[in-house]
């Protein structure tokens, strides 16, 4: 096991650490005096780091690749209120050094379950294409292994083996409740939407070793890829209706919610944009989640810069469990000290506040 981890990165500022990390990406630029660097991204189970190696690059350049294991000796500093390696030293592991546990995160829930959790969600569809649809998708060997391992992301959220299981069910859980407050909302068609929006990830994104994108993720996208998917096991559904088949295709090609985000079109229908918010709300939350995680150790009740969120974050448990005399406010319906008389100053003694 790693005497080092990406998360322990807040108590080793401007200190030189020797760990070992998978090689996510590696890029080689040049400096503006022309010279080459090196410039990366290593990954652990706990998260990735920015690192560079600015000297001695000719004897690194080909000794490792993409997807390699690597032990490094490095400065870890702040740049840009990030934390990055600044690279001294470097070697190439042989995979029978390696603990592979060390460098996927996984999610902690058991994923049996949420495979059951996600069958008793379709199981109670009213839609009998609708239920037969996602049952051709749950009952196909080698989604159902993917589906129950691919991560929902590349680093943005539920970015983990296992990730997207665990956001698609929270998401079913979020969409069910949100459908019953409003009765306009088709349940079955929603939750249909939660359950493709991402399945395209299943081929978009590679995690043998690292979190990165495949080939046909790069060339296409995961829209794209589960347009194709859709129309593989609509053909397995007979006289599966024409325009529940359109609606979910707008679903899949909206989600993102914004032409900047990727979306070629805006939400149209209630449960389009009903998905789209609460896909958009449970990565949020996710990512606020990991990085609360990430900073367990922090004692600060503010977190770091957050780069999917664009900010940093206050934990508000952290915060609301600060002492009172840390506080410049006065607890409601506590106990205040009467002060000493004006004319004996020195008899005034300080008293404490107890929190209920």
């Amino acid at each position: 096991m790693k005497d080092f981890y990406i998360r322990d990165c807040s108590q080793h500022e401007n200190s030189t650490i020797t760990s070992s990390f998978v090689v996510a990406s590696k890029q080689i630029k040049p400096k503006r005096t022309g010279d080459l660097y090196i410039a990366l991204t290593l990954a652990d189970r706990t998260g990735q780091i920015e690192a560079k190696v600015w000297d001695n690059v000719h004897d690194f350049l080909n000794a490792f690749e993409q997807d390699d294991f690597i032990k490094v000796k490095g400065l870890i500093n702040k740049f840009n209120n990030k934390f990055q390696l600044t690279v001294h030293k470097l070697r190439r592991l042989d995979e029978n050094e390696v603990d592979f546990s060390d460098y996927l995160p996984k999610t902690e829930k058991d994923v049996e379950v949420l495979w059951r959790t996600m069958a008793e969600f379709v199981e109670s569809f009213h839609n009998p294409y609708l239920k037969a649809l996602l049952k051709a998708f749950m009952a196909d060997p080698e989604i159902a292994t993917n589906y129950k391992n691919a991560p929902a992301a590349k680093s943005l959220h539920h970015a983990f083996i296992g990730g997207l299981l665990d956001h698609v069910v929270s998401l079913f859980k979020v969409c069910d409740l949100a459908s019953r407050n409003y009765p306009q909302i088709n349940r079955d068609l929603l939750l249909s939407g939660a359950f493709l929006h991402d399945i395209g990830k299943l081929h978009e994104l590679s995690y043998a070793r690292s979190i990165t994108y495949t080939t046909k993720g790069q060339l296409l996208g995961h829209m794209i890829i589960e347009l194709e998917m859709l129309q593989a096991k609509i053909n397995l559904v007979p006289s599966f209706p024409d325009e529940l088949k359109i609606l979910l295709e707008h679903m899949i090609i909206s989600h993102h919610g914004q032409y900047e985000f990727g979306s070629p079109k805006l939400p149209m229908f209630p449960e389009a944009l009903m998905l789209h918010y609460l896909d958009d709300l449970d990565s949020k939350m996710e990512s606020m989640r990991a990085q609360f995680e990430r900073e367990v150790n922090n004692d600060d009740a503010w977190t770091g810069y957050n780069s999917s969120l664009a900010r940093p974050l206050l934990n508000s448990a952290k915060f609301l469990a600060k002492k009172p005399e840390d506080s410049k406010h006065p607890v409601p319906g506590a106990s205040v000290a009467e002060p000493a008389p004006a004319e004996e100053p020195k008899a005034v003694a300080a008293t404490a506040v107890k929190s209920d």
